[in-house]
């Protein structure tokens, strides 16, 4: 499973991407505080450097990048709109079905976007092998302001841009977000018509009432559980924290092998300009 999936925003036709600390061309070290310090220095770079105003604004997260994405769009009243594309409710829920937000968790979006004040669309194939369906399908549940959902059947982690519907609902979605509240307003209606649909032949209605209630208990975690569960869990978190460091190690020795590479290189050029310069004395 790749932890870290590109995230970009959207100033309507301009597209701003970049690469998280400890991948591509970003120096650092991967990690879920150095992802949302990443997407902040984005923003700040638009605002400050652009002069680009939050409401000119979609957020995009791709699986991971969800985490960094959701986490902003919470602190952006303002935002035009949000697009989550294979999110995940939380770090350890891709792991374990826990039924709780622990504190060891990482990038808990199932926790944030009831916090998101703008549309939101979520893209989620249906055949997910990586982060299951379900994922966006809870996530959608929850946004304050949803948007038409695309569940693209058949469609796994990492191949939803090949699908034609992809780009013609996120075209859709961009041209209905690019007008005003108020024309918004009338086309939201229309979206809760199709809920309300939804609602009476969905095939996971029963599933989601679960969920509901299952969000109560939820609202006590901040209460310490028993010293056991704290170790047991953060046993479980420690392996999605481990790869992190195990990416890292790999890069580290790519780096090395690199580097000495250029070393052999460099002695073999030093050698080289030896043997003809004997030639010449040689020749001479």
């Amino acid at each position: 499973m790749s932890l870290l999936v590109s995230c970009f925003l959207v100033h309507i036709l301009t597209v701003k991407t970049y690469d998280y600390s400890g991948y591509g061309q970003s120096t650092g070290k991967p990690s879920e505080h150095n992802t949302y310090a990443d997407i902040e220095a984005v923003y700040k770079c638009l605002e400050e450097s652009y002069g680009t105003k939050q409401e000119d604004i979609i957020l995009y997260g791709q699986s991971v990048g969800s985490g960094p994405t959701l986490d902003l769009a919470a602190r952006l009243p303002q935002l035009r709109a949000v697009v989550l594309h294979s999110p995940i409710l939380s770090g350890l829920r891709v792991m374990y079905p826990v039924k709780r937000t622990y504190w060891f968790d990482i990038y808990k979006n199932i926790d944030k976007i009831p916090l998101v004040n703008c549309p939101v669309l979520i893209i989620h194939g249906t055949s997910d092998e990586v982060v299951d369906c379900s994922h966006g399908k809870q996530l959608w549940e929850l946004c304050k302001e949803k948007y038409e959902p695309l569940w693209l059947k058949g469609g796994n982690h990492c191949d939803l841009e090949h699908y034609p519907e992809y780009i013609r609902h996120l075209k859709k979605f961009v041209s209905t977000v690019e007008k005003s509240p108020s024309q918004r307003y009338s086309s939201r209606r229309s979206t809760d018509h199709f809920e309300q649909a939804r609602k009476s032949t969905d095939f996971f209605e029963g599933s989601r009432k679960s969920t509901d209630r299952r969000e109560k208990p939820r609202k006590s975690t901040d209460r310490p559980e028993k010293l056991k569960n704290h170790s047991n869990n953060a046993d479980k978190l420690e392996k999605i924290r481990m790869s992190f460091d195990q990416m890292e190690r790999s890069r580290r020795s790519v780096d090395c092998h690199e580097k000495s590479r250029k070393s052999i290189d460099h002695q073999l050029e030093r050698a080289r300009k030896s043997v003809d310069r004997l030639d010449r004395i040689r020749n001479g």
